[in-house]
């Protein structure tokens, strides 16, 4: 029995469970799983030869590292075993998922909806404490808007106290984590239970005598990296979780959403159905019980379809091209005609959002992941907004910004800086260089005869100077320009997609030329802070008729 939270952790991070669950799709869906040692170990296989499970000696060959992975899904409700057919099936989360729905949309909702107890945390081989009654990630979220702590939590502190004692979430509980907390921050592990190891030991074995904490603290650095691909908070230089500054009034307004617990942990399918509800549906009234004969066609729809989610990972795609054809096409030897018809059925508009899990991450990488930064922001621009985007950096040139905009349409051109920090301020080095070399020196390295519109800063987040700092490069060159946090630069790029509100060049040339930090209200226009998060997952009553 653990006597602490937990997750469990194939993998540390969310970023590879859409094609986690596209790998399994493939290899098992809609069959037994439960005893079935050769689709396990196919399944097995399949993540290896895919890349998302290292390859190494096995302890049997009993398919136990598959199994590992389902757990995963299972955990973060995206799939079920079918009580009267005993098929395993996906919930609707991980329906949207394969369909090609935002994962970071999806697998936030399931983030935020993670309870103890669950199916997953009362089943065998888990078995996390009844005593556990509570949402462990919109706990995190409360204690991070708190004050007192000053609205940032360290993985020391959600290892030793929040995972070991806050079991509830009634006030008399929240308040004394609370303080525990602040404690801990004066007197540190002096402020621990004198039995804490007993109490808190790991599942299996005695606790480690030279790292005493390490199976909390992996616990804990698992968690923080589960919220973090939520988008909602980040770790900051000083290594504390926090909430992004621009994501606060979407976590107060998911605060006060009601979430009613799901009960019935012990029934697996009337739980995960619930559990696994995705943002567009209520309720999960499908009839499951009648088998599909697995067809040739179906077959190799699975398999374009997890060849598609693979490659939306790792670049936008903004709609069916010859170019995406041809690489699915290769990548699953299917026809280039049932390949197009397949894709074009499926997925008509693209799948951005899955790449922006991607991009979210590359911009707090600092100088580790630049590159890969501006190439995708150039993408960005181009694909999704219409641009003739060049992308500049790979030159390594200090007289050349990372990225130039041509906009023929409305007569201009702009500068892009990519600066992959979670707080970066202008330097007055920088000051000079976006000043004197960029916006100044422009024909150096454009052809263009075009005026220039604008100039901005992407970034993870920025210093407290930004505003002024932006105001003196505007004062100095006579060019307008602003920053943008990469949250609200995809928050644009959502809008666009989903048709919430389309920015023409026009548009974009206003929003970037504000002469300050980019802020939700610019980029959302009327939309409210209530539209930016919106509940109702599910109905507060009972729907076990419909299962």
């Amino acid at each position: 029995m653990l006597n602490y939270w937990w997750v469990t952790r194939p993998k540390r991070k969310l970023d590879s469970v859409p094609e986690v669950l596209a790998t399994f799709a493939d290899i098992s869906l809609n069959q037994e799983w439960s005893g079935q040692r050769g689709t396990q170990m196919a399944y097995e296989d399949a993540l290896e030869k895919a890349g998302l499970k290292r390859v190494g000696a096995r302890r049997d060959q009993s398919g136990s590292g598959g199994r590992t992975y389902v757990a995963w899904l299972v955990s973060l409700g995206l799939i079920f075993n079918h009580a009267k057919t005993g098929n395993i099936k996906l919930t609707l989360a991980g329906e949207a998922i394969m369909n090609g729905d935002s994962p970071v949309d999806v697998l936030k909702q399931q983030v935020l909806k993670y309870q103890f107890p669950s199916s997953f945390s009362m089943g065998r081989g888990v078995q996390v404490s009844e005593r556990f009654k509570i949402r462990p990630f919109r706990f995190l979220l409360r204690l991070l808007s708190d004050d007192r702590l000053e609205r940032y939590l360290t993985q020391d502190e959600i290892a030793k106290i929040i995972a070991v004692d806050a079991e509830n979430e009634k006030e008399s509980v929240y308040e004394m984590v609370v303080q525990k907390i602040l404690r801990f921050r004066e007197i540190g592990d002096k402020c621990l239970n004198s039995n804490f190891y007993e109490l808190y030991k790991p599942s299996r074995g005695d606790v480690n005598p030279d790292h005493p904490f390490s199976h909390l603290q992996d616990m804990a650095n698992t968690m923080i990296n589960w919220i973090e691909y939520t988008q909602l908070a980040k770790r900051n230089e000083d290594r504390n979780l926090v909430i992004l500054e621009e994501k606060q009034a979407e976590v107060d307004a998911i605060l006060s959403s009601h979430l009613p617990f799901i009960d019935r942990a012990t029934e697996h399918e009337f739980f995960q159905r619930k559990y696994g509800l995705d943002p567009k549906h209520r309720k999960d009234n499908r009839n499951l019980e009648k088998t599909q004969t697995v067809t040739a066609r179906i077959i190799a729809e699975q398999k374009i379809r997890t060849a598609y989610i693979k490659t939306s990972l790792m670049k936008p795609i903004t709609g069916i091209t010859p170019g995406l054809i041809l690489e699915i096409t290769e990548e699953t030897g299917i026809s280039s005609d049932l390949v197009e018809e397949i894709l074009n059925k499926v997925y008509p508009h693209g799948a951005v959002g899955a790449f922006l899990s991607s991009y979210f991450e590359m911009a707090f990488k600092g100088r580790e992941e630049c590159t890969e930064f501006e190439v995708a922001t150039t993408e960005l621009f181009k694909d999704v907004f219409g641009y003739n985007a060049k992308h500049l950096g790979q030159t390594g040139s200090k007289s050349a910004p990372d990225i130039l905009l041509l906009s023929d349409s409305e007569g201009y051109q702009a500068i892009v800086d990519n600066k992959a920090y979670s707080k970066y301020s202008i330097s007055g080095d920088h000051h000079n260089r976006m000043v004197h070399n960029y916006l100044k020196r422009i024909q150096s390295y454009s052809s263009s005869l075009l005026p220039i519109g604008f100039f901005t800063y992407i970034a993870g987040g920025f210093g407290k100077s930004i505003d002024k700092q932006i105001q003196d490069e505007v004062k100095e060159s006579g060019i307008h320009g602003s920053g943008i946090t990469v949250s609200n630069f995809i928050k644009m790029i959502e809008n666009h997609q989903n048709g919430v509100r389309n920015y023409s060049h026009k548009d974009l040339r206003s929003i970037f030329s504000l002469d300050r930090q980019v802020a939700l209200k610019d980029v959302c226009g009327s939309e409210t802070t209530k539209d930016v998060y919106k509940p109702g997952m599910w109905e507060e009553k009972q729907v076990a008729d419909s299962f």
